[in-house]
């Protein structure tokens, strides 16, 4: 198959435009390099991040988050925060 040279652009809002360039097939975004899937799976985000009524919240999220909210208020004090979260993490890999 053909490469063909194409742009992949996200318009997040009138303020911010992320363009990708790349080298694709049309076989698969698997072949981009790192960075550039680490900057489609950001304007990605982003893209969603400016619609968040247009992406769907699953029953069984919900009942996720209601769980959580649950255990949060029946148990005080129990909350990790995302510094401890991170440095738990970066012990564990050690990184």
């Amino acid at each position: 198959m053909e490469k063909e040279n194409t742009k992949v652009m996200v318009d997040n809002d009138s303020q911010h435009r992320s363009i990708v360039e790349t080298n694709l097939n049309c076989s698969s975004v698997f072949d981009l390099s790192p960075t550039e899937k680490l900057q489609l799976v950001e304007d990605l985000w982003d893209d969603l991040a400016a619609i968040p009524d247009a992406v769907p919240v699953y029953d069984w999220q919900k009942q996720e988050l209601a769980r959580r909210k649950t255990n949060l208020k029946n148990n005080p004090g129990s909350e990790v925060y995302w510094e401890e979260v991170k440095q738990r993490i970066r012990h564990r890999y050690g990184r």
